[in-house]
C-alpha cells in the first residue's frame, strides 16, 4: 500500500492511497467466496456455483462491496497508524475499480488542530464583592407573588383594556388563504405585554367580549418567516373572556401557603439562603468564563469548519425549540441575523472545547465508566416521567461518549479554577440579581 498524506490547512488533510492488484484480487476472491456460501443458484449445489455465474448475477453489487471494503479498511489503517483525529466525514474520490488491477483513491477530511497549550495554570481572574441585598429579597418575594397570581374574570365591564388577559380565538389568512401558525383557539394574550406584533396588540385594546373583530397586520420585510415577510394578513378574532391578574397579599399566611414557612420573616431567610447559593454558583460560572476567555484569547488557532457547522446547527435547533408558537414582536431578529450570531457563539464554543480537551489530556483528567453511569442515573432520577426516555437515549454509545466528554470538560474547568489566582474586587456596578443568574 502506497500512502501520500498532504496538509491542505492546519485542520484539513488529504490522503492518497494506492493498493496493489494482488490485494484487490484477494478482496474480490473473499467477497465471491462468501457470496457463494450464502446464495442459492438454480442448477448448482450450495456453494458450488462458478464465479463466472456469480459475476453475471451479482457483479455490480460485489464491485461496490469490495470498493467500500478496500476504502474503509485501508483508510482506517492509515488514520490509526498516523494518529489522525477526524472530525468530519471523509470525502472520497476513487479511480475505477478493476478486478485484476491496482486501485487508488483520495480522501479529504478535517482533523483536530494541533494546539500547544501554554500558561493555563495560575490564570488570574477577578471576583466582584457582591452580596445579596434586601431589595433583591423583596424582588424575589414579588416574583413568588406573581407566580401565585390568579386570573379572575372581569365582571364590571366587557371591553378589554391594556394589562388585561384575554382568551381569544383567531384565524388568519393572506390573500384569502390560511397559513401555518395563523390559527388558535382559546389563546391567552396579555394586552400590552409585547407578545404579538404591535398592530395586533393595539387592535385588541377596546375589543368587546363575545364579539368578533377583524384585524389587519402587515408583517415587516425582515420577518423571520419569509412566507409572511412584507405581506398583510387579516385575522378574524373572537374575544371569549376578559380576565385580570389578582395578586395574593404578602404576609405570614402567604409564607405558610406558598413558601412552606411559619412566618414571612422565615420565608425571607429561606429566600436569602437560596439567593446566596445561586450567587455563589453564578460567581463560580463567571470565573470559569473568565478562564475560558483567557484561554481563547491567548491561543490563536483555526477551529475545524465541520465542528463549527455542527455546533451552529445544534444551537439553531435549541433556539427554534425555545421560540414560543405565538405572533412575534416586530423587533425579532431575522433568520440570517440569528444564524450569524449563533455561528459566532459556536466558533467560541468549539475553541473552548478543543482547548479544555487538550488540557484534560495533559493533566490526565480521566472519566471512568462508573462516573458516566452515575451521571446518567442522576439525570434519569431528575427526569421524572422522561426517565425511561433518557435511559434509552444514553444506552447509545455515541450519547455516552458525548456525556463522557461533557463530564471531562466540567472537571477540567473545575481543576483550572482551583489552580487560578482569584482577586476580589469592588464591582463597578452591581449587576447580579436573581433574573441575571437565570439568564
Amino acid at each position: 500500500m502506497k500512502i501520500d498524506l498532504d496538509e491542505l490547512s492546519p485542520v484539513q488533510r488529504k490522503v492518497h492511497i494506492e493498493l496493489p492488484a494482488n490485494e484487490v484480487a484477494g478482496e474480490f476472491s473473499r467477497a465471491y467466496h462468501d457470496l457463494g456460501k450464502r446464495v442459492r443458484i438454480k442448477g448448482f449445489r450450495a456453494g458450488k456455483a462458478p464465479r463466472s455465474v456469480l459475476q453475471g448475477i451479482y457483479g455490480n453489487e460485489i464491485r461496490e462491496q469490495v470498493r467500500s471494503q478496500l476504502v474503509e479498511h485501508s483508510l482506517g489503517e492509515v488514520i490509526k497508524d498516523r494518529g489522525l483525529q477526524l472530525v468530519s466525514r471523509p470525502e472520497i474520490e476513487a479511480a475505477e475499480l478493476q478486478e485484476n488491477g491496482d486501485f487508488s483513491f483520495s480522501a479529504v477530511f478535517e482533523v483536530k488542530p494541533e494546539i500547544d497549550v501554554k500558561n493555563y495554570l495560575d490564570i488570574k481572574v477577578k471576583k466582584p464583592r457582591i452580596a445579596v441585598t434586601d431589595d433583591q429579597i423583596d424582588e424575589a418575594l414579588k416574583r413568588l407573588q406573581q407566580s401565585h397570581a390568579r386570573l379572575e374574570p372581569v365582571t364590571d365591564r366587557t371591553v378589554a383594556e391594556r394589562g388585561d388577559f384575554i382568551a381569544v380565538d383567531f384565524a388568519g389568512s393572506v390573500d384569502g388563504k390560511p397559513f401555518s401558525g395563523g390559527k388558535g383557539d382559546n389563546y391567552i394574550i396579555e394586552i400590552g405585554a409585547g407578545q404579538a406584533l404591535p398592530q395586533f396588540d393595539d387592535a385588541l385594546q377596546g375589543a368587546k367580549q363575545g364579539e368578533g373583530k377583524q384585524i389587519k397586520v402587515t408583517y415587516p420585510e425582515d420577518y423571520p418567516n419569509r412566507g409572511l415577510a412584507g405581506k398583510t394578513a387579516e385575522f378574524s378574532v373572537l374575544v371569549r373572556e376578559i380576565k385580570q391578574k389578582v395578586l395574593p397579599t404578602i404576609d405570614d399566611e402567604f409564607a405558610k401557603d406558598h413558601g412552606e414557612c411559619s412566618s414571612l420573616e422565615e420565608l425571607k431567610r429561606v429566600i436569602r439562603q437560596r439567593l446566596e447559593a445561586e450567587l455563589a454558583q453564578y460567581q463560580k460560572e463567571e470565573l470559569k468564563e473568565q478562564i475560558l476567555n483567557h484561554l481563547i484569547e491567548s491561543h490563536s488557532f483555526e477551529p475545524p469548519a465541520s465542528m463549527v457547522e455542527r455546533q451552529t446547527r445544534y444551537l439553531l435547533e435549541r433556539n427554534a425549540s425555545a421560540v414560543p408558537n405565538s405572533p412575534e414582536p416586530e423587533t425579532a431578529p431575522t433568520a440570517e441575523e440569528t444564524r450569524k450570531a449563533l455561528e459566532t457563539r459556536a466558533v467560541r464554543q468549539v475553541q473552548a472545547t478543543l482547548l479544555v480537551e487538550k488540557i484534560s489530556q495533559l493533566e490526565k483528567i480521566d472519566v471512568e465508566d462508573r462516573d458516566v453511569q452515575e451521571r446518567i442515573d442522576k439525570l434519569v432520577r431528575a427526569g421524572g416521567e422522561r426517565g425511561k426516555t433518557l435511559r434509552d437515549f444514553y444506552s447509545r454509545s455515541e450519547a455516552r461518549a458525548d456525556l463522557r466528554t461533557q463530564i471531562a470538560f466540567e472537571r477540567t474547568l473545575d481543576f483550572l479554577l482551583q489552580q487560578a489566582t482569584i482577586e476580589e474586587v469592588d464591582p463597578s456596578l452591581n449587576k447580579v440579581d436573581d433574573e441575571n443568574k437565570k439568564s
